[in-house]
């Protein structure tokens, strides 16, 4: 990590999440230096899990950035300020399969200490994975919301991780 960060206690954040991942998003990471892969996404959450701060993130498994989650024991969650929001858009719509993220958006990758996350972000939370599963149509309670979001049965795989490390970016 660079000095451009310190460390805090999950304990410690304060953001609004409801907000930061509904009309703030993040970006999903998981790889390393030489070989890594984002996505943004606002579907997510943060709680309490087996006495544990977690995370749980919703992948569906076309996305390039799934096979890089399946990988990986570890993920980072980066969070930016509004002035990096063409760059989470174009994270979202396009595909690293066919696109250098990176290079196309500016956004620069650096170590943590499990993974991989970007200098630009305002708040990183890094995660080791404790469980993960798919959505299953028969789970479903209210089919309106299966219907809705899954009309061609795509259902995303979550996963659930212990949050490790929460790194926020220093003052300016």
């Amino acid at each position: 990590m660079t000095n451009n960060f310190t460390s805090i206690s999950p304990y410690k954040l304060k953001d609004n999440f409801f907000d930061a991942l509904d009309n703030g998003w993040m970006l999903i990471t998981a790889g390393n230096i030489d070989k890594l892969n984002t996505m943004t996404a606002s579907w997510g959450g943060f709680g309490i899990l087996w006495n544990k701060p977690v995370s749980f993130i919703f992948i569906r498994p076309q996305r390039y950035t799934f096979e890089f989650v399946e990988k990986n024991d570890y993920y980072t969650l980066c969070f930016f300020d509004e002035e990096w929001r063409s760059a989470l858009k174009f994270c979202g719509s396009k595909s690293g399969r066919d696109y250098d993220k990176v290079k196309e958006t500016g956004l620069t990758p650096i170590k943590t200490p499990n993974g991989i996350a970007f200098k630009q972000a305002r708040l990183i939370i890094e995660c080791k994975k404790l469980y993960a599963d798919n959505l299953n149509e028969n789970n479903f309670l209210d089919m309106s919301v299966a219907l809705k979001n899954y009309p061609t049965k795509d259902y995303h795989k979550f996963a659930i991780g212990e949050i490790m490390n929460v790194f926020v970016r220093n003052e300016k």
